[in-house]
């Protein structure tokens, strides 16, 4: 758009304006820091708060003594603190925050006050600033804790917690942990903080149930908190909780009653709760229809049941059937939850006969021939058969449950970690000492399980995933078919059993004698056999055998020889 003036009139003019606001800035830049002054002055009635504010900066929190000392500081502090104004308060917050990171000193009692004032601020931004100052502070053990808790600082942090703001709840929570972890702020923090919050566990109102309990989580999570709840009465008020129609409140009650059954010296107490309370309300729990629950109380209970007391309380309860319809929900965590329990309870040999007979086998006989099967069920299935086919009924219900054919499958898994193959291949050694299921399986094993055993039996840098592989196929029955499944891998098999009967470890080297023995009537394998490298090692094998023989007979006692008179005598 034209100006109106000619070229020459724009150019004196954008001239005129350059140099005026050259002017005005060094103008400014000269009568600044007389206007400072003049404000600090209370002749202009300008308060130490707003003087503070433009001062801030100023303050070095790098010197190791960070001014503290100073008077004019400590009432700043304070008058920031008290101020009805909400960016003073904010001012005063950020700033201890920043002192918190900083400090390696104790902070003087004197700087307290003003935190007590912050945390009974209006604005929740200033509270979640000071608390997580006060958390820091209380971690860097910069702070005397029973000064924290005798200016009654409990109070409004146990009032954040119900403020519903996850961060101000976070922060207050760890403040009443570490304040509780002080000798002498112990008894305190019980009777301001602990019983406090397992009053208002027991409230009608779910909200307040939910901070409570997610409160008396926090407090569960190391040896003296767990002791310390306790002490306060707090474990029948977690295991009420677990009755409640909320699910978050069910959830943190759960959460926390698991890490106090982690403590076994702490089962006494909770299996004092009457009637087997706690076992029953975890069982309906574990059967509940939201996953997160029920898997918790699953995980609760396979911590509990360490305990053999509490697993033949379980049994008394009837908890088999209801962990079983877990095995058959569609969700692969919800499976998991369930048979990593019932894989616990199979330890204990009085269950095995009732788990047996209430269909165990069957229901992971299945599990195992699912199209996807995770690591975890297929390492808690394994333990479960090989506890469970020890005794006669096992090895039938094993053979009719299919779990063998579950197993097999399983080997052929590409995805598996060595650790569970460890425990898979281990189950199949297992079954196979076993003559009706070693029959069976040597009947059912095809070219690609024999081909998969013999690359697990060379993985040498993994000794006993090594060893498993190659006992299992030392424990094949000896048939022409069979036979045939093992030709193509002789080459393979002579440089796994070379590695054998060099080891050190004797197992190694009776596993590869056995496998030889067992081949040796084979004209292939024989012939490979002989002049390589294999019967060289058998004949070094021989010559330490016959050497030891030689060596256990010249200290053979001929005749009983005289007591020493230095010595007991002999007892028959």
């Amino acid at each position: 758009m034209a100006s109106g003036f000619c070229e020459d009139c724009s150019r004196l003019l954008e001239e005129f304006n350059f140099h005026l606001r050259k002017v005005c800035r060094e103008f400014e830049r000269k009568i600044k820091p007389i206007f400072r002054e003049l404000c600090e002055c209370t002749c202009f009635s300008v308060s130490p708060e707003s003087s503070y504010l433009r001062r801030k900066r100023s303050l070095s929190l790098n010197d190791e003594e960070l001014q503290l000392h100073e008077e004019e500081r400590l009432q700043t502090l304070s008058r920031l603190s008290a101020s009805e104004d909400i960016e003073l308060q904010k001012t005063a917050a950020m700033f201890y925050l920043q002192l918190s990171h900083h400090l390696n000193s104790p902070l003087p009692d004197a700087l307290l006050e003003p935190v007590m004032n912050l945390l009974l601020s209006s604005a929740l931004d200033v509270q979640k600033t000071i608390s997580l100052a006060l958390v820091n502070l209380l971690v860097k053990n910069t702070v005397c804790r029973a000064s924290v808790v005798e200016m009654g600082m409990l109070v409004p942090l146990l009032d954040l917690i119900r403020s519903g703001d996850s961060s101000a709840q976070s922060h207050s929570c760890a403040c009443v942990c570490l304040l509780a972890s002080s000798e002498s702020s112990r008894e305190a923090v019980m009777l301001e903080g602990v019983k406090p919050l397992l009053a208002l566990a027991k409230s009608y109102d779910p909200r307040e149930q939910q901070v409570a309990s997610w409160a008396l989580l926090h407090l569960t999570h190391s040896d003296w908190s767990r002791r310390l709840l306790g002490e306060a009465g707090g474990f029948p008020v977690l295991v009420l909780l677990l009755q409640g129609s909320d699910s978050e409140v069910q959830f943190y009650s759960c959460s926390a009653l698991c890490n106090i059954s982690s403590a076994r010296e702490l089962h006494p107490k909770l299996l004092s709760i009457g009637s087997h309370f706690l076992l029953k309300s975890l069982l309906t729990l574990a059967s509940s229809s939201v996953q997160k629950n029920s898997m918790q109380a699953c995980r609760c209970l396979r911590t509990l049941s360490q305990n053999d007391l509490i697993q033949e309380q379980l049994m008394e309860l009837d908890c088999v059937l209801p962990l079983l319809s877990l095995l058959k929900t569609p969700s692969a965590e919800w499976r998991e939850s369930a048979v990593t329990l019932l894989s616990a309870l199979t330890s204990h040999t009085p269950n095995k006969a009732v788990l047996v007979s209430e269909g165990l086998l069957e229901e992971v006989g299945q599990l195992l021939l699912r199209p996807t099967c995770s690591s975890v069920i297929i390492t808690h299935s394994c333990s479960i058969i090989t506890g469970l086919s020890g005794c006669s009924e096992g090895q039938q219900a094993v053979t009719e449950a299919r779990c063998s054919s579950g197993l097999l499958g399983a080997l052929l898994s590409p995805s598996l970690t060595d650790d569970t193959l460890i425990h898979l291949t281990s189950c199949l050694q297992n079954l196979m000492t076993q003559h009706p299921l070693k029959s069976e399986l040597s009947v059912m094993i095809t070219s690609e399980h024999v081909s998969r055993l013999v690359k697990l039996s060379g993985r040498s840098q993994n000794p006993q995933l090594s060893y498993n592989g190659a006992a299992v196929i030392s424990r094949l029955e000896v048939t022409g078919e069979t036979l045939q499944l093992l030709k193509p891998h002789y080459v393979a098999m002579l440089e796994y059993l070379s590695v054998f009967l060099k080891d050190k470890d004797l197992k190694f080297q009776q596993l590869g004698l056995v496998t030889i023995s067992n081949l040796k009537t084979d004209g292939d394998f024989s012939s490979l056999l002989s002049g390589g490298e294999v019967e060289d090692q058998l004949r070094t094998v021989h010559d330490q055998t016959e050497e030891t023989r030689r060596l256990l007979q010249t200290i053979q006692p001929l005749s009983p020889s005289p007591v020493h008179p230095l010595l007991p005598p002999h007892k028959h």
